[in-house]
């Protein structure tokens, strides 16, 4: 049995028909949030990373119109323990509190809660844990913020529609 490939002329009239009905990636370049969002972070190695992904992604505000607050909390599990009793893996499970708020109505325009866990091995030399932990918690703030990100730009389509 075989299949016959679509005609080429007919997949360009269905991109020209999805071109036409006002569809927009979400994540291009000019959501409603890009370059208008101030963002508060904690104080701390987590909260800067955080912070430097949602710029990233949402861009640095010049003229901000929103404030997105968040919050970042980490605790630290054994995930795999051998049989002499060491652990040799650990779990990060982070979770980010949210608000983003108008600065023009001082109104809170969606909040929320995100988490994630990653890992890392501990079964290297002291140094070489440490390094783990480290790029264990750089993931973490990069997942928590893209978490974040994706919330809030679902956000902006629901106002547009």
């Amino acid at each position: 049995m075989s299949s016959k490939p679509i005609p080429r002329r007919v997949l360009l009239i269905g991109l020209m028909g999805l071109a036409s009905c006002g569809f927009v990636p979400i994540y291009g370049a000019d959501n409603g949030f890009r370059g208008q969002v101030d963002f508060l972070t904690d104080e701390s190695i987590a909260g800067f990373r955080l912070r430097e992904r949602l710029e990233d992604r949402l861009g640095r505000s010049v003229a901000p119109r929103f404030t997105l607050k968040t919050t970042l909390r980490s605790s630290q599990r054994a995930a795999a323990i051998s049989s002499e009793g060491d652990t040799s893996r650990f779990n990060i499970i982070g979770t980010a509190e949210w608000s983003l708020v108008s600065l023009e109505t001082a109104a809170v325009l969606d909040s929320g809660k995100v988490e994630a866990f990653t890992s890392y091995s501990a079964t290297g030399s002291t140094i070489a844990t440490q390094a783990t932990r480290d790029d264990a918690e750089a993931r973490l703030s990069v997942i928590l913020a893209d978490l974040i990100v994706s919330r809030i730009l679902v956000l902006d389509t629901e106002q547009d529609q």
